[in-house]
């Protein structure tokens, strides 16, 4: 490893947002009568699934909303005599599947379905009628007709930028999260090579759902049928990860969101059976025991990243360890490669070692073991290929490669894409 590698990954660490995350999250549900009108506004605990406080309430909530283009505002008044469920001057109208919370504005952003405006609620302005404002833009290729162009998942992504998806994948945005908004269609998302037979294009198994972020600047889809994607921002690439499993019958995953331990919780549109939390590493699904029944959601949104931890330690290793010296340079001739690590793979390169063996030691930055592996070194180069575990978290990692007598003969950081 150089010195210039040890300095970008200071530079790229150092960009991560560091958090305290908690479990108030922001929840679009229905009415409360078994119904499905996706358009009221709650706040919700995600360790208990509880909802903890009503902030718009369909046909009850009075609320401003404001054009940003026009600067005109309306009230409840203007729906006084027309439909709410199709009216462009009601907040929610038109049902809503797809909302994002940005934590640094203390904004909900969210589009309703058919339409083509991004809205956003200002969760600033409290014990007053609330306040909405809407941006109409042509960039948002939504027709009112075709489900496919429909925004169903949203979230705000670790660089701070919004990110939002049509149903079919065929358009990714992006949205800056100032007063007046700047969108950006990135185009379509692009099916990883490695995927094979569950396409994020798919009507089946991948629309709807929503999106949540890491805080290594990735995404991750979880559509209604319970798959999950990993999408690069820069790439447009959608990697499959796999399938949430333990969930009942029926139940589609409508919502979700990033609780304070770092796991995912899931709520449904469609059935009335509560959430249920999910692990990254095995996307299994237990039940959050005395969750909330009452209200069936579309969408979840808060300011939790995946990960989170994981960065902040990446963060404060790096800073503190950048003034280290370059391993390549002072350990001599065991090699790693490729750095970084993205297929789940590295190798280790022994050239004109000694004959004997060695213990290959992969730990996280809070120095947990993660793999161990004895090699059994013989005359002549030889390179010896680590598998990791194909679950593994994105981050930085310590290799250390240790002989017979324990001593150290090579210790690199790699990192894991």
């Amino acid at each position: 490893m150089n010195s210039k590698f040890l300095l970008s990954a200071a530079l790229v660490a150092s960009s991560f947002t560091t958090m305290a995350q908690g479990n108030k999250a922001y929840a679009i549900t229905g009415d409360g009568n078994n119904d499905f009108i996706w358009m009221n506004i709650r706040e919700i605990n995600l360790s208990t699934g509880q909802v903890t406080k009503t902030l718009f309430e369909r046909s009850k909530t009075n609320f401003k909303l404001t054009n940003v283009n026009s600067n005109i505002t309306v009230d409840q008044s203007a729906t006084a005599n027309g439909n709410i469920f199709t009216s462009a001057d009601y907040p929610t109208g038109t049902y809503v599947a797809a909302a994002a919370y940005d934590g640094k504005s203390n904004k909900l952003f969210f589009t309703p379905m058919k339409s083509g405006e991004l809205r956003w609620m200002d969760l600033n302005v409290k014990n007053e009628t609330p306040q909405f404002y809407t941006l109409q833009t042509e960039l948002l290729k939504v027709t009112a007709t075709d489900e496919a162009t429909n925004i169903t998942r949203m979230v705000i992504g670790a660089d701070g930028n919004g990110y939002a998806m049509s149903n079919d994948g065929n358009h990714f945005y992006s949205f800056t999260t100032g007063k007046k908004p700047v969108i950006t269609d990135l185009g379509n998302i692009i099916d990883a090579e490695s995927t094979s037979g569950t396409s994020i294009h798919n009507k089946c198994s991948s629309w709807g759902g929503d999106m949540i972020a890491d805080a290594f600047g990735k995404l991750y889809v979880i559509s209604a049928n319970h798959n999950v994607f990993v999408i690069d921002t820069k790439t447009r690439i959608a990697s499959y990860k796999g399938a949430i499993t333990g969930l009942p019958p029926g139940y589609t995953t409508n919502a979700a969101a990033v609780n304070n331990d770092g796991d995912v919780v899931v709520g449904s549109a469609n059935v009335f059976a509560g959430y249920f939390k999910v692990k990254l590493a095995d996307l299994a699904a237990t039940k959050i025991e005395g969750s909330d029944i009452k209200y069936n959601a579309s969408d979840f949104a808060n300011g939790n990243l995946l990960l989170q931890k994981e960065a902040d330690a990446a963060k404060r290793f790096s800073m503190e360890n950048s003034k280290l010296p370059s391993t390549d340079l002072a350990i001599g001739d065991a090699k790693i490669f490729p750095n970084p690590v993205t297929n789940s793979s590295f190798n280790v390169l022994f050239d004109e070692r000694k004959e004997g063996k060695y213990t290959v030691i992969l730990t996280d930055l809070a120095g947990r073991t993660m793999l161990t592996k004895v090699v059994t070194v013989t005359k002549g180069a030889q390179t010896e290929k680590i598998n990791l575990n194909a679950n593994s978290a994105k981050g930085v990692y310590m290799v250390k490669v240790i002989d017979e007598n324990n001593a150290v003969i090579i210790k690199e950081k790699i990192v894991v894409q």
